[in-house]
């Protein structure tokens, strides 16, 4: 093993330096994982444009993420060096009441690899060995740095208790909303309706399984009205960020709908709401954001067995050493569902 590596460091907004750096030695109950392939996530991107995270700079970003386990440090057991593995970014204390009921992101200890503490953009990185979910050596790299993104869909779709037959509105076809559609077509939602301006992604979203597809917002809520008999969406999926999305996802669904909140806005957006009509209708709406736990695992479930169509997502790869290209094109390049860097 090599004593130094090349880490892809995001000095300042909009700007990565690669820097040689001290290969980390993994302590108790920790694991260090040599990096094969980490995908460009939405997060990444507001951290790179300055708008999220900042304060953390400089930093190491990247949290979607598969490896192999190169050395395990004391007191770990269940784990194999030379097995791959995936990683669950989010590191929780382990004993608070939110982590008991693997709500990681509510623990007041919280912190989550890639954007609050150095990620994946490196050659090596130590991590919690409660974290690490080894995974089939059969399954190509490219394939399972996609599970992380599908665990946050994983998530979404449970906190929104989706089944069969029922009507949802994914709000944003980019890679996070056809991974919404994809999920919903395999858990047997119907039917499915999608909405984003970009025609080129909404055909993506067709092939990935929607019913409908719409790219003039002028006509969503008609369309959603007439898949629904008129009476509106049982789930909408708020998948883009907007404020003004957010209100016109509660002009979508039906009475006693569901909002499904997970586009991430900015920290001063608010979402207006008739208190008395969200009584009387019985409309609820609930966050969600990051996969966990029990949702890492399902989502490589899924991956392992084949139920997620994942070429729109493999095609796009940059060399550690071009991450500054990848980054500054990515918004150039909208038919390529994911960017992965190969480490």
């Amino acid at each position: 093993m090599p004593n130094t590596m090349k880490a892809a460091v995001l000095v300042q907004p909009g700007q990565f330096e690669i820097e040689e750096r001290p290969v980390p030695v993994p302590g108790r109950g920790e694991v260090l994982i040599r990096i094969a392939r980490v995908g460009i996530c939405g997060t990444d991107l507001h951290i790179f444009n300055g708008h999220y995270a900042s304060e953390n700079l400089p930093m190491i970003p990247g949290h979607e993420f598969t490896g192999t386990i190169e050395a395990l440090g004391s007191d770990v057991t269940g784990l194999e060096v030379g097995a791959k593995a995936v990683v669950d970014m989010n590191i929780g204390c382990g004993t608070c009441y939110w982590c008991r009921r693997n709500e990681i992101l509510n623990c007041p200890d919280m912190q989550q690899l890639g954007i609050t503490m150095d990620g994946a953009f490196a050659e090596y990185m130590v991590v919690p060995a409660r974290l690490v979910i080894p995974a089939s050596g059969l399954i190509p790299d490219d394939v399972l740095a996609l599970t992380e993104p599908l665990a946050c869909v994983v998530r979404a779709a449970r906190k929104a208790n989706v089944t069969f037959g029922q009507s949802v509105v994914v709000i944003g076809a980019g890679p996070i909303g056809n991974l919404h559609v994809q999920l919903l077509r395999t858990i047997g939602a119907a039917p499915i309706i999608v909405a984003d301006i970009s025609a080129d992604r909404i055909t993506m979203a067709m092939e990935a399984g929607a019913d409908y597809g719409v790219s003039n917002p002028a006509d969503l809520f008609e369309t959603v009205m007439d898949a629904t008999e008129g009476r509106g969406a049982d789930i909408v999926i708020e998948s883009v960020g907007q404020a003004a999305l957010y209100a016109e996802a509660g002009r979508l669904i039906r009475k006693g709908g569901h909002i499904a909140a997970f586009g991430l806005t900015g920290p001063d957006a608010e979402l207006p709401l008739n208190i008395l009509e969200t009584i009387l209708q019985e409309n609820s709406i609930k966050g969600s954001v990051a996969g966990m736990g029990q949702d890492m695992h399902d989502a490589l479930t899924l991956l392992t067995h084949n139920r997620i169509k994942t070429e729109r997502f493999t095609g796009a790869s940059y060399p550690l050493a071009d991450i500054q290209e990848a980054f500054d094109t990515i918004s150039q390049r909208p038919g390529d569902l994911k960017t992965q860097i190969v480490i």
